[in-house]
């Protein structure tokens, strides 16, 4: 670091703000002030404008034991501050918090072949990546984070590597499903499947998830996608997304894969299962072609996480792929998912269905918990 930077930097102090935080699984978030933290070296502090919630964050409300927590992962604001030996960011940018890193130096990073960080991936212990410390508190006792993330809170810590600088012209309240939902979809039909033109789909789960798989089909000109989803409601929507053909899965006595396989005259090129349950995972399987089928997991299943198969499936031919975050590496891949929205080339704003204020929180906790919301987006206080 230069000595002029070395010099302008000012040591941040503790900020106390509202959060709405997790004290036990499944009942409501309560707003508390918290104390979060000075970043330390390598970190930024984040004041968040915008988060929104997706469907792991409800789950994980549902079934956490670390508690209390304050949860929130598709997250944008702007540096309040940064900590020592930042040089990436400063005061004022605009970033979207992400909760896979890219550290640009590990045997992942550097293999061009994968997005698993081996130094900030999945964060699962609630605390910070480089010291196993919370940077929250409430009344001197530390609040577990949630992903390396932590957006329902009006502050929050993220490690820099976690962290994507975005244009300032891109709207914060937009972009923020892109450091989750919305690029895990897209990547899952561009980089794991690689979805390709004449190709027929399958995507089960109607959600903001398969919703972005669809569209991600869609622009690769696949001819036949097919949603399935137990809720009627998602089937006029799911059109604008490129779905040609809804199965109410309810509505079919036999097997939903046999259903498919005449749908398709034998199978469909991609399945992906976007639900999180494992049961569908088979499904899933079961629904795509002999020979070159490639079923694609995306979702985070709550109960039940072995996925159980006949080995003959294999036999057959068809592969089983897994992803997380759909392949993309933060860092390097993001800021061209925003050039794309930017270019009006992919679609998010049809995705949000509801914004709602922060104190709201709970009623959109609700909505996703009804099937009634893809994605609330959640403002902070100006």
């Amino acid at each position: 670091m230069s000595s002029s930077s070395t010099s302008s930097f000012e040591q941040p102090r503790v900020i106390t703000c509202k959060a709405a935080v997790t004290w036990r699984a499944g009942e409501p978030l309560v707003m508390e002030e918290v104390e979060v933290s000075p970043p330390q070296p390598l970190e930024i502090r984040i004041k968040v404008v915008c988060t929104s919630l997706c469907r792991s964050d409800l789950s994980a409300w549902e079934s956490q034991a670390l508690l209390p927590r304050i949860f929130g992962h598709e997250a944008a604001g702007i540096v309040e501050s940064i900590g020592e030996g930042v040089t990436e960011f400063e005061k004022g940018d605009h970033v979207l918090a992400v909760f896979t890193g890219e550290c640009g130096s590990c045997r992942h990073c550097i293999s061009g072949k994968s997005n698993m960080c081996q130094v900030l991936g999945m964060e699962r212990k609630g605390l910070m990546h480089t010291d196993q410390k919370s940077r929250f508190s409430i009344k001197g006792k530390p609040v577990y984070h949630y992903c390396a993330v932590s957006s329902f809170s009006e502050y929050t810590v993220v490690h820099s590597g976690c962290a994507v600088k975005v244009d300032p012209v891109a709207p914060l309240d937009k972009i923020c499903l892109l450091s989750c939902g919305v690029a895990a979809g897209l990547g899952a039909a561009w980089n794991v499947a690689d979805v390709q033109k004449g190709s027929s789909v399958v995507i089960f789960g109607l959600g903001t998830v398969g919703l972005s798989v669809a569209q991600g089909a869609k622009l690769r000109g696949a001819a036949q996608i097919i949603g399935v989803d137990i809720n009627p409601a998602k089937a006029e929507q799911a059109k604008t997304f490129g779905v040609t053909d809804f199965i109410n899965s309810n509505d079919h006595s036999e097997p939903i894969f046999q259903v498919i396989k005449r749908m398709t005259g034998g199978g469909a090129d991609f399945s992906f299962e976007c639900v999180g349950d494992t049961g569908i995972a088979t499904t899933a399987l079961q629904s795509c072609s002999d020979g070159w089928g490639m079923t694609v997991t995306l979702g985070v299943p709550k109960v039940k996480p072995e996925v159980s198969a006949h080995y003959g499936l294999f036999l057959a031919g068809k592969s089983l792929k897994g992803t997380l975050f759909g392949g993309w590496k933060p860092k390097s891949d993001i800021p061209s998912l925003i050039e794309k929205y930017m270019n009006k080339e992919i679609m998010i704003d049809e995705l949000v269905t509801h914004n709602l204020a922060f104190d709201d929180i709970n009623k959109a906790f609700e909505l996703m918990r009804e099937g009634k919301c893809l994605r609330c987006v959640l403002h902070m206080p100006k």
